[in-house]
């Protein structure tokens, strides 16, 4: 059984409500979101883009600049390895498209889901070292990949790493942690516990924003351009679930008054075939309309469609490349609900309502949907579930957990 509890975080709340013309209760709720200070709830209600951190306070991105700027310079083969998620494609597609800008020599690779996995993996350096790649690029992964940049390093190729995840650590009998940052020539991860940025909980997309920003800068292109990636940071921002405070919460704001008005070729055709062309957008339709799109394509398909689609200048051919995206959502839909219908009678027939965490096993669904379906069954009975399927060569699954117990 769920229990709500009602938060009752103390402040002076008549004394919010007027210095910000608003009611009591929401000065209520938004100290309940853990606005502590008067500068916190201005943001919060106020916050302007003169307001986000300046991307040079970013661990290593000096370093990542003067090193881009030299391989650009030279004609280096640069290779952006992403990720087959909303973030990872978003991100992939803001380097890309910044990159050649700089009359860079680029391509990218997204690994695929089934048969890459995530990440930065040795097949792909070995690939990528026999192709004549100079550069390594990771965005949206990376700073776990320690032993892979290794060998990326030893077969003398430069890496550079953008990243968002937690900095993996050992730990001592003692509780002290060491942290293990992989050897790439230059780390730009929020989450470093040496780096100084202010907004720690920023996707992945915009690390490799921020990157562009500064290389931007520093190769004298117009600020305009860098923030004509913003609605593809406040895409990746909300598909990839961060909290929606802070810097987050400005840059969804002012990315979704540009993506209304989009100016991408293909975002312009999604929004046509999911019916939101001339709609006020929200946060809601990219968690919910748009963002399970993008995200068909690497879970059923390949990443590089919705790559593509971003990239596509050809209205004509937008067109076709988003109404693909919308139908294989309808099929991830479908599909979804038939492995959650199948995980319920096993967890209800089987006995499993006895368990403190759910573990199912549905063999025949597509390992790509465990993760969702393991977060239905975590909001049907509230404990913590696991779904496991049956993959090319082992057992693979997802979880998902209550917010009280950290997976």
């Amino acid at each position: 059984m769920e229990k709500w509890v009602v938060a009752a975080k103390k402040a002076d709340f008549q004394k919010i409500a007027g210095a910000f013309d608003i009611d009591p209760v929401t000065a209520r709720l938004i100290r309940n979101r853990d606005m502590e200070t008067m500068e916190d709830i201005r943001m919060y209600l106020h916050g302007t883009m003169k307001d986000v951190a300046s991307p040079w306070l970013l661990k290593d991105v000096r370093k990542a600049v003067e090193i881009l700027k030299e391989k650009i310079r030279n004609g280096s083969r640069i290779r952006i390895i992403g990720d087959y998620d909303i973030d990872g494609v978003t991100a992939t597609y803001i380097l890309l498209t910044a990159f050649r800008r700089l009359n860079a020599v680029v391509d990218t690779c997204i690994p695929d889901r089934i048969t890459d996995g995530y990440g930065i993996h040795e097949h792909l350096i070995t690939q990528a070292a026999e192709e004549g790649i100079d550069t390594i690029v990771t965005c949206d992964n990376g700073i776990a990949g320690a032993e892979e940049i290794r060998y990326a390093k030893e077969r003398g190729m430069t890496v550079i790493v953008t990243d968002h995840h937690e900095v993996p650590y050992r730990e001592a009998p003692d509780g002290t942690r060491s942290y293990v940052l992989p050897p790439a020539d230059a780390v730009c991860n929020p989450k470093r516990p040496d780096c100084p940025y202010p907004w720690k909980n920023i996707c992945g997309a915009v690390v490799a924003w921020k990157l562009i920003q500064a290389l931007y800068e520093a190769c004298d292109v117009p600020r305009e351009e860098a923030d004509a990636f913003l609605e593809f940071a406040a895409i990746a921002t909300v598909g990839d679930v961060m909290d929606l405070q802070g810097e987050n919460r400005i840059l969804v704001k002012e990315g979704l008054k540009k993506l209304a008005d989009t100016g991408n070729t293909g975002l312009r055709a999604l929004l046509r075939a999911t019916g939101l062309e001339g709609s006020t957008i929200r946060a809601y339709h990219i968690g919910f309309v748009l963002g399970p799109c993008i995200n068909a394509s690497g879970r059923l398909d390949t990443a590089t469609r919705s790559l593509k689609l971003f990239q596509e200048k050809d209205p004509a051919e937008a067109a076709r490349l988003a109404g693909d995206l919308k139908a294989l959502n309808e099929s991830r839909k479908a599909m979804t609900e038939q492995g959650k219908e199948a995980a319920v009678r096993q967890v209800e027939e089987e006995g499993l309502l006895r368990d403190k965490v759910l573990v199912v096993y549905l063999p025949d669904t597509h390992e790509s949907l465990a993760g969702i379906i393991a977060g239905r069954l975590r909001e049907q009975y509230h404990r913590p579930a696991f779904v496991l399927t049956g993959g090319e060569r082992l057992v693979k699954g997802s979880g998902r957990s209550v917010e009280c117990y950290s997976m």
